[in-house]
């Protein structure tokens, strides 16, 4: 599902318009498995040591090329206005530039944009917001 409006530059397929006041939720995966591991190694002590000599399963996936990194954009047009999402994306939030007010939550983050930007696809399941 994806409802958002292509820019007008040809690269209608990597670039969307986003409006003003456009919410993007962002949930990130490996939060909730660094929480997870946590509780893990306080059970187990060999998952201490794994997470301290960097042979853990969250820092090797971090990089990009497991798909199980991978989290969910949700973007609302609007985040007062109760409207459906006008799409889910699967990926991963890699930089804001536009005026925003970003939000940490537990599972990830709200990205509140404060003037009309560009949602931009850099490469497979990356973006950013110029």
């Amino acid at each position: 599902m994806n409802h958002l409006v292509p820019t007008d530059d040809g690269d209608g397929d990597d670039t969307w318009r986003l409006p003003q006041h456009a919410h993007i939720v962002v949930y990130e995966r490996d939060h909730v498995a660094g929480s997870e591991e946590s509780v893990a190694a306080e059970n187990d002590s060999d998952s201490v040591s794994n997470s301290i000599d960097g042979n853990n399963s969250v820092s090797d996936s971090v990089d990009g090329s497991d798909s199980d990194s991978r989290g969910l954009l949700t973007i609302y047009d609007c985040g007062a206005a109760q409207q459906p999402p006008s799409a889910q994306l699967l990926g991963t939030l890699e930089s804001v530039d536009a005026s925003a007010v970003v939000d940490p939550q537990p599972t990830g983050r709200i990205v509140k944009l404060r003037e009309e930007a560009v949602l931009e696809c850099q490469r497979a399941d990356r973006y950013r917001i110029i």
